[in-house]
């Protein structure tokens, strides 16, 4: 009778433990080391994903809300205006001249910043002495202070600054750089693209260092020029590269307000007023914050636009893209 309740107890306790342990089995079954991974992934991208919500999307949708508005701080008034912001953008006068000169300093910035940077990278990728030495001072400008390193070409682009005193030493008379049409704009230009050369230098030496050396010696046997191993080789490995500097260079052209606000505040006129000062001025200096809030969503679009297209045009551009 006892070996009989004993048994019976042993039955009904295993009864007991088996849900209890299939549940513990069931957690442990969904708590994997996959999922964990996807854990630690998600709490490492978190802060990202909260900046980016605060500091970006929030922002842009606020902008966008903003020119549906008449914002009047004077006044204290804030009115739903609907799409006249978006009208009134159509009919600037203004306006078309300001696309023109972007236009014009984003294409003379892209174009003079990859070419010098493509080519320092290339002299410096020779083995020759002091090439530290010159990468270090052509890297040096990208650290140095924005507002500091514009003031300071104020004063040499100046009618009596250091630009003329040298042209000067050799006889040639200096125009007032920053007082001319296209030289206010060209000066703009020089000034940024000597800034951030360096960048782009850098990141194009770090590729050009990664070209397999078999590859220039194969073409170099065959007879292939300079020129051609260039073309043929060079180009197209560090075509990402080349994707991912023009892409930054656009971006960034279209965003430059510094260098215009220290150098020409938008002058001689309009000539350097560029879109991103421009839409400073209507919403800072005219207080029209629902127009300066509309200029802002056409910046947006345009810079969105640009990239897309290179982005999409990668397949044609890039060697790695299949």
């Amino acid at each position: 009778m006892s070996v009989l309740t004993r048994d019976a107890v042993g039955r009904a306790g295993d009864g007991r433990s088996a849900p209890a342990g299939d549940a513990a089995a069931r957690r442990r079954g969904w708590w994997t080391s996959r999922r964990r991974d996807q854990l630690a992934g998600l709490l490492f991208v978190t802060p990202q994903l909260v900046g980016s919500v605060l500091f970006v999307l929030i922002p842009l949708g606020l902008v966008v809300w903003y020119s549906l508005h008449e914002w009047n701080v004077l006044a204290d008034t804030f009115e739903f205006v609907g799409a006249d912001n978006y009208r009134a953008m159509a009919d600037d006068p203004n306006l078309p001249s300001v696309l023109r000169v972007t236009a014009l300093f984003s294409v003379g910035l892209v174009a003079f910043n990859l070419s010098l940077a493509l080519l320092l990278a290339v002299l410096l990728n020779q083995r020759l002495r002091g090439t530290v030495l010159f990468r270090t001072l052509f890297f040096s400008p990208v650290v140095v202070s924005l507002v500091a390193w514009t003031i300071v070409w104020g004063f040499l682009l100046q009618d009596n600054g250091g630009v003329n005193g040298a042209l000067g030493l050799v006889g040639v008379d200096g125009p007032n750089w920053l007082r001319g049409d296209w030289t206010a704009l060209l000066s703009v230009v020089v000034v940024q693209v000597v800034k951030n050369v360096g960048l782009n230098m850098v990141l194009f030496l770090a590729a050009l260092q990664g070209v397999p050396a078999e590859l220039y010696e194969a073409a170099r046997v065959e007879g292939a020029t300079a020129w051609t191993r260039f073309r043929r080789i060079t180009v197209p490995l560090i075509s990402p590269t080349i994707l991912l500097t023009s892409i930054i260079t656009v971006v960034g052209s279209l965003q430059v307000f510094a260098q215009i606000s220290v150098l020409t505040q938008g002058g001689p006129g309009t000539s350097t007023t560029v879109l991103v000062y421009y839409l400073y001025q209507r919403a800072f200096q005219f207080h029209q914050f629902g127009y300066g809030a509309t200029l802002s969503v056409l910046l947006f679009l345009i810079v969105l636009v640009l990239t897309v297209v290179q982005w999409r045009m990668r397949r044609r551009w890039v060697f790695h893209e299949q």
